[in-house]
């Protein structure tokens, strides 16, 4: 049994990865912005506390005494790179000083190279409106790079099935494709073997059913 920190709780990554976590028998601590809005998230073995992803303090304070940390965060009232480097930043020294090595990071298909050969983000009929976001990720995962944390940046290899369950099972993708799809909950295992057996580190690991 380990005891796992994850960041951004209480968004539906986070919620699956509590649920996957506490599945194993691991015990949590749920890190979101109010824990009066995130009741829900209280259980057996779920610690719910507030803090800042941005602020290395309350990293630091929240990760001590745990094994490993997970972060499936955002911020849409910040611009994305401002977020996202600034998260990131937080995350490596507050770890660091909590003496958490190991961090795995919820990022996005975009940023991984599509079946053309190119990042999906750059291929052609990518959506403009998302492009500042993607390039708040990319600016994020950089900036992981520059940390001594054992993280890993995964994502799935498309996008995320919203209603689907948990079938149990997934697999490691060779590119990505952005038709394909996963459930929180099968991400969630992703996450968690990561956690468990860590197998993929210091790169961009994508996922998919």
């Amino acid at each position: 049994m380990s005891k796992i920190v994850i960041f951004g709780a209480g968004g539906r990554g986070g919620k699956a990865a509590v649920a996957e976590a506490r599945r194993r028998g691991h015990e949590v601590t749920a890190v979101v912005r109010s824990p009066a809005a995130h009741r829900d998230l209280a259980a057996d073995g779920v610690t719910v506390v507030a803090g800042d992803v941005t602020d290395a303090g309350d990293v630091a304070k929240a990760a001590a005494g745990h094994d490993a940390a997970i972060a499936s965060v955002a911020d849409l009232s910040v611009p994305p790179r401002e977020f996202y480097t600034g998260a990131v930043r937080a995350l490596g020294a507050g770890l660091a000083d909590a003496g958490v090595s190991r961090l795995v990071f919820v990022g996005l298909a975009s940023l991984l190279v599509g079946g053309s050969g190119v990042q999906i983000v750059d291929e052609p009929g990518f959506p403009q409106e998302y492009r500042e976001f993607v390039s708040g990720h990319a600016a994020g995962l950089d900036a992981l790079a520059e940390t001594g944390l054992d993280w890993l940046y995964i994502s799935p290899a498309g996008d995320f099935d919203h209603d689907g369950g948990r079938s149990g099972s997934y697999q490691i993708a060779g590119h990505g494709d952005l038709e394909l799809r996963m459930t929180y909950p099968d991400f969630a295992i992703a996450l968690l073997d990561e956690i468990d057996n860590p197998a993929h580190s210091r790169t961009h690991l994508a996922v998919t059913a």
